[in-house]
């Protein structure tokens, strides 16, 4: 399915009293003084119909990114395995610079990640959400990020969807 048919979808399941409080919070950021922390990001939990907002200086507490696959071992020996180290002599790099236990940890961390859900919400996705919201700001875009919670227990990821004065759902009740 393409990417503006599903934003459609979840913007359209949003009850009217959400809608409109897409407008008040759009019009709270056009009146905003530029960038700021205190922006609002809006969090769909689709299964109770619920939308609600924090300041993006909680999303990290409400919303923790998940930043096991960037522990410094891990990214160590990614970095060797790019110069071109043998992996067999890139690991024992790493055990010698970090220490076996610290290595086997990362490791092992990294693994476990991969078994909870996370839902795709990592600690690099946090930081792109971050960059991207103030730059828009900055630009003189009036938007708000909606994450669209996934579902517990499932293997979807969270969506992202850039809440703007242009988005259909907002043309329509604003007519």
């Amino acid at each position: 399915m393409a990417k503006a048919n599903t934003e459609a979808i979840e913007l359209a399941r949003l009850t009217e009293r959400q809608q409109r409080g897409l407008i008040d919070v759009l019009n709270e950021v056009r009146r905003s003084d530029g960038w700021s922390w205190q922006l609002p990001v809006l969090l769909q939990e689709r299964c109770w119909l619920r939308l609600s907002r924090t300041p993006l200086t909680e999303l990290h507490r409400l919303l923790p990114p998940d930043g096991r696959d960037e522990a410094p071992e891990l990214m160590h020996y990614r970095r060797l395995l790019e110069q071109g180290v043998d992996p067999l002599l890139a690991q024992q790099s790493c055990w010698q610079d970090f220490g076996m236990e610290d290595c086997q940890r990362a490791l092992q961390d990294y693994w476990s990640s991969r078994d909870s859900a996370n839902h795709g919400w990592t600690a690099q996705r946090y930081r792109q959400l971050v960059s991207s919201y103030r730059e828009r700001i900055e630009r003189g875009i009036t938007t708000v990020p909606m994450l669209v919670l996934a579902r517990k227990n499932s293997v979807e990821g969270h969506q992202l969807i850039w809440i703007t004065e242009t988005t259909p759902v907002m043309r329509h009740t604003c007519a």
